[in-house]
């Protein structure tokens, strides 16, 4: 009995910019919580990740000169 194979997942790089107040904000945070930094922004940005990978639901787009101000929630 042959077993199958994994297919090999690839991974992409994202690269952000930060102050030097922003990253000793972020790793003073991460060291608090005990987590990694990296750990830290995938599980805040999860919903965006796993959500729209086939396709945006219509209410996400925008439409030209739209403003939020005087939306009622």
């Amino acid at each position: 009995m042959a077993s199958k194979r994994r297919k090999k997942v690839r991974y992409s790089t994202l690269k952000i910019k930060l102050s030097s107040q922003q990253k000793r904000s972020l790793l003073n945070y991460c060291h608090a919580r005990k987590t990694t930094p990296n750990k830290l922004i995938k599980k805040m940005i999860r919903p965006y990740l796993n959500n729209f990978a086939k396709e945006v639901p219509e209410e996400y787009y925008v439409t030209e000169n739209q403003l939020d101000l005087f939306e009622e929630e």
